[in-house]
Order: C-alpha cells, then structure tokens, then sequence
C-alpha cells in the first residue's frame, strides 16, 4: 500500500515545501522498500519555524495569554483529530518505523490519553503565596517558558513527540518538532491535528531533516528557550553542550541498561512474561527495556527455560500484511550493530540459550531473532552497554544485596523491575536501586499522570505527570510593599 499522508513541512499554519526543493526517503524495514519521499528541512526552515513560533507566543491572546479553558479546548479538539484517523496513523507508524500494528495502536491510544491528560491541566497550572516578614504580599507565578525545540527519536516517533508536545502546549508555549530522518511520517500528523482543531498559526511547527542539520540549529537557535531531547546518551550530551551556548533549558531522557530482579518467591510465571514483554516489545529498541535479567540461583534455571520458550514461540512480522508480534530493527546500519554485539557476547564467554542470528525464513525485512544469553557477568559488553535491540542478559545472584549491587552498578538509571510477593522486599529493594523509576511485580509501564525520567547518564528532567508542568514552565517571584 502506497503512501498517500503528509510529506511537506508544516510552518506558520501552512504546508510547504523545503527551502531548497530538497526530499529524503524514508523505507519500511519489513519490506526494505522506499515508503515515502519527504520534504528534508535545512536550517533557514528551522529559522522560519522558530520564527513563526516566537510570532504566535507573543501575539496578544493567540496563545501563551489566550483563557486556559479555551487552550484546553484546542488540546481535546486536538486528541479527537488524532483518535478520528487513529487507523491512519498506526498504518504509518508501523510502516515507517517498522512496529506491529498491535504496538503501534498502544502509541497512538497512550499519545490521545496525554493530550487529553494535559487538556485538563491548562487552567490548574498555579503559584503560591510564600509568607514574608513585614508587611508585604509575596507570591509566585509560573509562566510558559516560550518557544520550545522537540528533538524527537526514531524508536517510539509519535508516542515521544506527543508526551512532550502536549505539556508544552498546556504550559502556554508553541513548539517547533524536529522528528527522526529514519521516521518522520507519523509526527506530521500533529501538525495535521493542529490544523483541523484550529490552532493559531505558528503554535505547532514540524521540520522533518537530518539530525546534523535542522536538528543542530534548532538546538543552537538563540530563540528557542527550552529543548526536549530523547534519544542516545552520547547524543544527549552533543544537545546539552550546543544548548548551553544560549543557556537554553533542557529535558533529556537518554539511554537505559533496564535490570528485571526476580526473587526465589516470585511468581515465576509472571516474570517471565514480564520479562520477555520488556525486552521483545518493540524489537528491544526502548530506552526503559528491561535489558539485564537478574535472577536468583535457585530459580535462574526455571526462568530461563520459561523466557527462552517464550522468545521462541513469538511471531515476527511487521505492518499490516501479518499477525507478527515482534517487528524488524529499523534500519540494515543497526541491525549490523545488533549484530556485532551479539558476536561480542560470544566472544566474551557468554552462552547463547536461544536466538543469536537473523531469521532463516524472513526473506527481507531488518530481523533479528528473539536473543538470550546465559552465563553474563556484569562486566561484559553486553551487560554493561546499551544495544537497542532484542537481546538479554541473564545474571544470577545469591542474595538481595548482591542483586542491589548488580543493579546499581551500572551507567544508566532509568528503569528496574522487580518480582517478589513479598512487598517489604519490593519496597526494601527499591528505596536502594539507583533509578529513576521502578516496577514490582510489572514491567514496563508507564501512564501521562507519572514522572518519566532517570538518573545517572540516563538524562534529567522529567516528561509527564506534574513534573512536566515544571520543564515548560518558570518561577516568577512577585513581592508587594505594602507599607
């Protein structure tokens, strides 16, 4: 099926072409055929969208000052423009990026669940009075920050430029989205839902472009005053070196080496679905994937057996032509790099319980086979870097605190699970993991109402729930003589 969406950037309330006449293919990885042809932004249309966007924050009642109910109302109207082609949408997504339709169809539900979220918020967004000495009124308001930059990655492409674009917009700000040249169909459908729910021109801008390109000068443009970045550690830190030239404020949520700890008392079953659900879901290609699976001794054999029959028995495939449950790695370049740490592995002395290849029957397509390897020590590439890909680390411990250790001893600190039935212990072994979010007894999960983000390299700041209200808003102090 051809490819019949949008293709053009979308500046100011207007599609249009590049600047310089210029496109870029975009390729389905099921098939390894060209999808789409896309108009490739430079930087003189980054400058036109960041300018179009500081026009619309300006203007009188257009956006940052118009009645937050009426703002509210245009996020709704936005989230029933998104819901109305929700079909659409997960076509393209799955054809772009390479997700099973049933994946696809979570992203879009959990991106109108966040704007519908965020909707509710515009008119709660509050100060407080702070209690002074003398006789003085002192109180604080929170203002939209401004002009916001949504650098958006290729692996979740329109769920993560909906869990930013939503609070951006609810804070009062206008935005300019630079989504991933390996997948940017799916986030010119914001701007299309920005069209039909009526949004002034210039709030919701999107310039599909290379990374080094548009992606750097929106990053570096003196008039954008907050960047929220997803994506690759090393990445991460280019957008904060280049964002603090401005001493631009910046949300980065960055890489993740995920550890699963299952206790003797778990309930086996349940953590080996939870575990095979958290690594095999999109291909392994999550930040939060629960990459490192901590098992203790006494179990570890049970679990594995249970996790490798499961890899076994999930279904690849992709897009709409198949019932596949697990799709194909984006591009050839990083299957080639799944690829190569999985040799690694081997080369290291790890075993390999299940997969370690490419598919026999997949005549094209960029698949990996569901991947297990045993006999991991922490130390180990593949225990201590982030794939991206659907390959896991099984490590045994003998105790809570060796499994702490194991945990904690690592780079990253976005996600850890845990699976016990003792809760003392869940909450025990919580309190000391270094992360930034942890689950017991599911993995992984997420809703718009909680804070997603980590510690260590894994990034700082934090996108939704209330805590996203804080990266797109600022503090302002008021003080009051009244003497």
């Amino acid at each position: 099926m051809s490819y019949t969406g949008p293709t053009d950037l979308y500046i100011d309330g207007k599609w249009t072409a590049a600047t310089s006449g210029e496109t870029f293919a975009t390729e389905d990885p099921a098939t390894e055929d060209v999808y789409a042809d896309v108009a490739k932004a430079s930087a003189e249309d980054v400058d036109r969208a960041v300018g179009a966007a500081s026009d619309a924050v300006d203007r009188d009642g257009d956006w940052r000052s118009l009645d937050p109910r009426k703002r509210g109302a245009y996020l709704h109207a936005m989230a029933d423009a998104i819901e109305e082609r929700k079909d659409e949408i997960v076509r393209v997504e799955s054809r772009d990026n390479g997700k099973t339709p049933f994946e696809a169809t979570l992203d879009v539900d959990m991106v109108i669940d966040t704007f519908r979220y965020y909707a509710g918020w515009t008119d709660k967004i509050e100060g407080d009075e702070v209690p002074v000495p003398g006789d003085r009124l002192n109180y604080t308001v929170r203002e939209p920050v401004g002009v916001t930059g949504h650098v958006i990655p290729w692996n979740y492409p329109f769920q993560l430029a909906g869990r930013s674009l939503a609070p951006a917009l609810a804070c009062g700000n206008t935005a300019v989205l630079k989504p991933s040249s390996t997948t940017p169909l799916s986030a010119l459908y914001f701007a299309v839902a920005a069209e039909e729910a009526g949004l002034p021109d210039g709030v919701v801008n999107v310039v599909p472009g290379r990374g080094s390109t548009a992606g750097n000068r929106l990053v570096e443009h003196p008039d954008v005053d907050h960047i929220a970045f997803t994506g690759s550690t090393g990445v991460g830190k280019g957008v904060m070196e280049r964002a603090s030239q401005n001493v631009t404020g910046v949300t980065l949520e960055l890489g993740g080496k995920g550890p699963n700890i299952v206790f003797p008392d778990a309930d086996l079953d349940a953590a080996a679905a939870g575990c095979h659900y958290g690594i095999f879901m999109n291909a392994g290609q999550m930040c939060w994937a629960g990459s490192r699976l901590l098992v203790h001794e006494s179990v570890a054999d049970e679990v594995v057996d249970q996790v490798v029959e499961r890899a076994e028995s999930t279904p690849l495939g992709s897009g709409i032509d198949d019932d596949g449950r697990m799709g194909p790695l984006v591009s050839e370049s990083h299957r080639q790099e799944v690829l190569d740490y999985i040799e690694t592995g081997k080369t290291e002395g790890a075993t390999v319980a299940t997969g370690g290849s490419v598919p026999d029957h997949k005549e094209s397509g960029y698949f990996v086979e569901p991947t297990v390897f045993t006999d991991v020590t922490n130390d180990m590439t593949i225990a201590r870097e982030e794939i991206f890909g659907p390959v896991l680390s099984v490590i045994e411990f003998s105790d809570r605190d060796e499994a702490i250790e194991i945990a904690n001893d690592s780079p990253y600190g976005l996600m850890a699970g845990i699976w016990t039935s003792d809760l003392q212990t869940g909450h025990e072994v919580a309190e000391y993991l270094d992360y930034g979010m942890v689950s017991i007894n599911e993995y992984p999960v997420t809703q718009p109402q909680t804070p997603f983000g980590g510690f260590k390299q894994s990034g700082h700041g934090r996108e939704q729930g209330t805590e996203a209200i804080h990266e797109y808003t600022q503090t302002k102090n008021v003080n009051i003589n009244l003497e």
